[in-house]
């Protein structure tokens, strides 16, 4: 091997060698990425983006697990694509597409492309500018129901799709299947946890 193989191949390993701390860099913002895991039946991928990162910041994996883990957002999707009429599905779709527009009007992004504490912002304003669900007694709800908006309907129905899972039903709420056990008079104590159904 001549001088000049030498050093060009030298020159060659030290710039490779430099530049591999970049490319993993580069590697590991691509990871970090808000990608899309699942295929939608209804949304396009930019509301599909936002119902996910919705579910997330609602229900985030603690030690139970988030939104994501038993697929909340796969559920909402499927529910709109197969029992929302036309209309309903259209009334979504946009609702969808002007919380995110309002949202980059306000933080300069899309709502899935906001940082944790930007969503959380966001969601408390919103939380704040809507009205709430009556108080019910018996599934009755107590006065005239005033509209909810979209912010609270869509959170609603996370809330309905989480916790009426498979996993977070049998596994993490007390469950009773029915036809069970009716045992009339027992103390509190003995209730424990929240009953999923």
């Amino acid at each position: 091997m001549n001088r000049r193989n030498a050093l060009r191949k030298t020159v060659l390993m030290a710039g490779s060698a430099m530049a591999a701390p970049s490319l993993f860099s580069l590697l590991q913002s691509c990871k970090q990425q808000n990608r899309l895991e699942w295929e939608p039946l209804f949304f396009n991928e930019e509301q599909a983006k936002f119902v996910s990162a919705f579910v997330d910041t609602i229900l985030p994996r603690t030690d139970t697990p988030g939104g994501l883990d038993v697929k909340t957002d796969i559920f909402l999707d499927l529910i709109i694509a197969k029992t929302y009429d036309s209309k309903g599905q259209e009334n979504m779709a946009s609702e969808i597409d002007k919380f995110n527009t309002e949202t980059k009007a306000g933080f300069g992004k899309f709502f899935a492309d906001l940082n944790e504490e930007d969503k959380k912002a966001v969601l408390r304003k919103a939380e704040s500018e809507t009205a709430k669900f009556n108080p019910r007694v018996w599934g009755t709800a107590v006065g005239e129901q005033k509209p909810v908006g979209f912010y609270r309907s869509l959170k609603s129905m996370v809330l309905w799709g989480y916790f009426t899972s498979q996993e977070i039903g049998k596994n993490h709420l007390s469950y009773d299947p029915i036809p069970g056990e009716f045992r009339g008079c027992i103390p509190l104590s003995e209730v424990g946890n929240t009953w999923s159904l």
